[in-house]
């Protein structure tokens, strides 16, 4: 049983999880815009699924949501330091 310097893996990551499913939310309301901005960039782009890890169906709800938020100017539309 020998230690070696090895380097740490980086490329095994924890499998992701859609939030949503995990608490049981159904419905996302576009009149939380605090909570709708963990769902957008520095930018005030949406986060792909790829990175925030939620599933399909809830990532349409999501883009839905952010889209009727900032045409009632909830939330903007683009931000030089949104967060």
């Amino acid at each position: 049983m020998t230690l070696v310097n090895e380097p740490i893996d980086k490329t095994q990551n924890r499998k992701k999880y859609c939030r949503f499913r995990k608490a049981g939310i159904k419905y996302i309301d576009y009149k939380d815009p605090n909570f709708l901005l963990k769902l957008v960039n520095e930018q005030g782009r949406i986060l792909p699924r790829r990175l925030t890890g939620t599933s399909l169906k809830y990532q349409r709800k999501v883009a839905q949501a952010i889209k009727r938020s900032r045409h009632l100017a909830l939330m903007p539309f683009v931000a030089d330091q949104l967060k």
